[in-house]
């Protein structure tokens, strides 16, 4: 269920990940209708972001959401909504519907079930698209957060949860595991040799709560591609 593809460059990455992101979200909207796409914010995927917003697609089709947020306004420079309407929603995506995480509760533990609510509704993903951090953490599932092992738990029925990272202000809304892994296909993208390594720790251990992304790169529910470049 694991493949690995290294490139030599973030330039290459891009351009590959972008065509089978655009085969596969085009492959969903021939056989459903409609396609949708979960993307991670951070500095990685900008290249990523702007080359996919150029490419040719049935774009109205498409629905954009994330696979985490920061607990801030959609105009906040921390906002991953910000950066994916300021790098993906552009050109030819322009059209794309969006569905945001952030609602208008005060804290993230009291927007979560209303979120929740949404995203469950959303049904099966066509693509995620998943970073990882130095720290082994995906989405905002961190190790040492509070609320780790429920975000982890395959059977909580829930489609996301509230966590503060343990070294970051910002409380934050991630997307579950179990929702994650309710997905046709998972991406995950990443750059730096630091992160190849952490990488190759993730793949030689099992403890899920110690490096969170082995709880997707270690299930056997969904592909999973790990796209990689110096």
């Amino acid at each position: 269920m694991l493949t690995q593809r290294d490139f030599a460059s973030a330039e290459l990455l891009d351009k590959a990940l972008v065509d089978a992101v655009v085969a596969a979200l085009a492959a969903d909207i021939a056989q459903h209708g409609h396609a949708i796409l979960v993307v991670s914010g951070g500095r990685t995927p900008l290249g990523f972001m702007q080359l996919l917003a150029q490419q040719a697609l049935a774009w109205q089709q498409v629905t954009v959401t994330l696979a985490d947020e920061r607990w801030v306004d959609a105009d906040d420079a921390d906002s991953n909504e910000k950066l994916v309407r300021d790098n993906l929603l552009l050109h030819a995506a322009s059209v794309a519907r969006f569905v945001g995480l952030k609602n208008a509760a005060a804290t993230a533990a009291e927007g979560e079930a209303a979120a929740s609510d949404v995203l469950g509704s959303l049904g099966q993903f066509s693509v995620v698209i998943l970073g990882m951090g130095e720290d082994g953490h995906t989405a905002s599932l961190f190790p040492g957060a509070a609320n780790l092992a429920r975000g982890l738990d395959m059977t909580s029925g829930q489609a996301c949860v509230a966590v503060t990272p343990p070294h970051a202000r910002r409380e934050r809304l991630s997307l579950t595991l179990p929702r994650l892994l309710a997905s046709r296909r998972i991406f995950l993208h990443l750059c730096g040799s630091s992160k190849r390594q952490v990488l190759a720790a993730a793949l030689a251990g099992d403890d899920v709560l110690a490096l969170p992304v082995r709880a997707v790169l270690l299930q056997q529910q969904v592909p999973v591609t790990v796209y990689s470049a110096p």
